[in-house]
């Protein structure tokens, strides 16, 4: 008859040791997953001085910088959940034309390096004033243009600036003087669709109207481009037609909403 270890626990009456309870086993098996962390790199880009910088600071820290901040390169880091999962978005702040800069080789120097940040980005915020026009004719002259040219197929949004001057007396009376006028939300639209936008949206980094809508946008976008990436690297080349792909590029429009 086999022996029994003297360290084996046995019940009072000599039996064998009782099972655990069936929740104490399973204990392990319904800790919660962590999710994973989806990490998004956004740029900014477009001309300087139509408040890229403020869209970040305001985002990142809820307040709004006094005075213009000229910049080279600045990167902020943003954590905030978007449908359930956790994202760690990472703003990539680029400098963009300095009109009137007294040494052009400044300018030259940021055409130079800007396209080293380009890098691994997710998604493109190109940004234009409405009370700039020029800044909002160099996104089709400039800017979609030398992004698709260096990371095609990287979703972009068009993102017009500073909303709340549209109707500053001073802004317009300087604007008529020139002989413009600020940049309206139909132009916007039509624009976007040009150049081949996946959302279009007006915003204010002073009264934050849409600005957390734009970087969500931003994800949303990252989100659909790698989800519908797949879906085309599973269809076959026979399936790949361009009224597919005319198919696919208006379903973006649908679901990522203009924000005006």
């Amino acid at each position: 008859m086999p022996s029994r270890d003297e360290n084996e626990p046995v019940n009072e009456d000599g039996g064998a040791p009782p099972v655990p309870p069936r929740a104490t086993l399973l204990r392990d098996a319904r800790a919660p997953v962590p999710v994973p962390v989806h990490k998004v790199k956004c740029v900014l880009v477009g001309d300087g001085a139509v408040g890229k910088t403020s869209l970040v600071i305001s985002y990142t820290t809820n307040g709004y910088p006094a005075e213009h901040i000229p910049t080279a390169f600045d990167h902020f880091t943003a954590k905030v959940v978007v449908d359930g999962r956790p994202v760690q978005l990472q703003l990539c702040d680029m400098a963009g034309q300095q009109w009137g800069a007294v040494d052009q080789r400044l300018n030259d120097e940021f055409d130079r390096l800007r396209p080293l940040c380009y890098r691994d980005a997710d998604v493109f915020l190109l940004c234009y004033s409405v009370v700039l026009p020029v800044s909002f004719k160099n996104i089709t002259d400039r800017w979609a243009p030398e992004v698709c040219r260096l990371c095609p197929g990287v979703p972009m949004i068009l993102v017009g600036t500073q909303c709340d001057l549209r109707e500053d007396v001073q802004i317009l009376i300087t604007l008529a003087d020139e002989q413009e006028k600020p940049v309206s939300t139909d132009e916007g639209l039509l624009r976007a669709r040009s150049i081949g936008a996946v959302a279009f949206a007006e915003c204010s980094a002073l009264t934050q109207k849409n600005l957390k809508e734009v970087f969500d946008a931003a994800i949303v976008a990252n989100m659909r481009h790698a989800e519908e990436g797949a879906w085309l690297r599973r269809e076959t080349l026979r399936d790949k037609t361009p009224d597919k792909i005319k198919q696919l590029s208006e379903t973006w429009w649908r679901k990522l909403s203009c924000l005006v």
